[in-house]
C-alpha cells in the first residue's frame, strides 16, 4: 500500500497530470510547453486561493490541503521564474556573441 495514498483529501487538491505533446521540429513546442506551464501555475494558484479563502473563513475541515496547495504553486511559481532567468540569460549570452 503506497503511503501517500492513505492520505485523504488530498488527491481532489492535485491536477491530474497530462501528456505532453511532441516537440516540433521548428520550436513550437517549447513555446507551447511554457505556455501550458503558465497555464498549469496559474490552476494551481487558483486552487490555492479557493482554498485559502474556504481556510479562512471555516469552511474547509482539512487546513492540511489548503497549505499543500499553497506550497505547490509557491514550489511551481519559483520553477517557472528560474526557467525565465535562465531563458533570459541565455538571450543575453547569445546577444553578446561576436559573428
Amino acid at each position: 500500500m503506497n503511503p501517500v495514498s492513505a492520505v485523504t483529501g488530498i488527491p481532489s487538491v492535485l491536477p491530474t497530470p497530462q501528456p505532453t505533446p511532441a516537440p516540433a521540429a521548428d520550436g513550437s513546442g517549447f513555446a507551447s510547453s511554457l505556455a501550458g506551464a503558465v497555464d498549469d501555475l496559474r490552476g494551481l494558484q487558483s486552487t490555492a486561493s479557493q482554498l485559502n479563502v474556504a481556510a479562512v473563513t471555516g469552511n474547509l475541515d482539512d487546513i492540511h490541503s489548503a497549505m499543500i496547495a499553497s506550497t505547490r504553486a509557491a514550489v511551481t511559481l519559483e520553477l517557472v521564474a528560474a526557467v525565465r532567468n535562465k531563458g533570459v540569460d541565455a538571450f543575453n549570452e547569445i546577444m553578446r556573441m561576436q559573428a
